[in-house]
């Protein structure tokens, strides 16, 4: 079940430039999330979807217009208070894990957490409450390479839970999986809107996309429906 409005981007623009030409990624977006949302962003390679969710966790500023993130412009944080609102407020999954291969899951998901005020006791006791609920419980001190794709991939997730975001962004996290662990991490993310999470996936495959309450489509920067 949806609640309140979490994003609310009016009139988002983000340009570049490259040589002497102008290049528009994210081109005039009007676009309302809502905690508990599942949205899918879909497009074409080049249609500012990674932009978009660039924008959305605060890795980009906005060229102009206006991006809220719960009644706060994010573009009007400064590099220390955007750095915080990262670390606490969105939770990152990327299609190519992005774990640290020395570190075991367990100390991945640990590593996420020391920016926090937890006591070390109280981490330690979270990684494993993360890990179980992802169910890698009994997985936790395997290194990377001892851990299949979709195992990773439930890692990444656990670690962007660390700090209890209110929004999980996630690009293309399912590319380098196959259909049926695809599905399992698509269920998982599913689970998490249905905790009240916002979820946001940038993705190329439409049976990611048709699990979302809703399908955002892009074109040119803009949302084409």
């Amino acid at each position: 079940m949806t609640g309140d409005i979490l994003y609310e981007l009016t009139d988002v623009r983000r340009s570049f430039r490259r040589g002497p030409a102008e290049v528009r990624a994210v081109d005039g977006i009007d676009l309302v999330i809502r905690s508990g949302e599942f949205v899918a962003i879909e497009g074409p390679s080049g249609s500012g979807k990674t932009t978009l969710l660039q924008l959305l966790g605060g890795l980009e500023r906005p060229t102009s217009g206006r991006l809220s993130f719960a009644g706060s412009e994010l573009s009007a944080l400064g590099d220390k208070d955007l750095t915080r609102f990262r670390a606490r407020d969105v939770g990152f999954v990327f299609q190519h894990f992005n774990l640290i291969p020395t570190l075991t899951a367990h100390e991945n998901v640990l590593a996420a957490l020391e920016t926090g005020s937890l006591s070390r006791p109280e981490r330690v006791a979270r990684a494993d409450e993360l890990l179980d609920r992802v169910g890698l419980g009994e997985r936790a001190e395997h290194l990377p390479s001892n851990l299949s794709g979709g195992e990773q991939q439930r890692v990444a997730i656990a670690r962007a839970l660390a700090n209890a975001p209110r929004a999980i962004l996630a690009d293309e996290p399912t590319g380098n999986l196959d259909s049926t662990t695809s599905a399992e991490i698509i269920d998982l993310l599913a689970e998490l809107a249905g905790s009240g999470v916002a979820v946001v996936v940038v993705t190329h495959a439409d049976t990611v996309a048709e699990r979302a309450g809703r399908r955002v489509r892009m074109r040119d920067g803009r949302i084409a429906a």
